[in-house]
């Protein structure tokens, strides 16, 4: 069975990555991180997995993000996010600003970040700057401590 995934790992490595890197930045209750660690243990460009990973995540977030800006009321037909992360959300917005959807990899909560980014109409372009950097900034660190660990066993 290992010989089978490992072999499914590496003939679609990189769509499974993306995937699955898309879904987990959704509000659908996935992660991406055990794909990354798999794909760079097996051999697969770290570069490109971070690149990959990043892309899937950021274009994930993007559609949380117009969800968000269509509004409160799709999101909650539709998303039912529970009103206590919104209203936190929208604290940690009107606290330290723009500068939160740096954090928009952190769990439980970014995805709800992304939404309220998109409810508070913030544009589209100070969004996916700071998200794409959030989201490279959580791949690389992972990639990069694979290599690191695994050249140091």
């Amino acid at each position: 069975m290992f010989e089978t995934l490992s072999a499914f790992i590496a003939d679609y490595g990189y769509l499974n990555l993306f995937v699955l890197s898309f879904l987990a930045s959704t509000v659908l209750p996935f992660g991406s991180e055990a794909l990354v660690v798999a794909l760079v243990f097996q051999g697969f460009s770290p570069f490109s997995v971070v690149m990959v990973a990043t892309t899937g995540n950021f274009l994930g977030s993007c559609t949380t993000y117009y969800l968000g800006l269509k509004g409160r009321h799709v999101l909650e037909k539709y998303l039912s996010p529970s009103p206590e992360k919104l209203e936190k959300s929208e604290r940690l917005f009107n606290k330290y600003g723009v500068y939160t959807l740096l954090f928009t990899w952190v769990p439980g909560i970014g995805d709800v970040i992304t939404m309220v980014a998109g409810l508070m109409q913030l544009s589209f372009r100070s969004f996916s700057v700071l998200v794409f950097i959030g989201k490279f900034g959580r791949y690389f660190a992972i990639a990069y401590s694979v290599v690191f660990f695994s050249n140091g066993l």
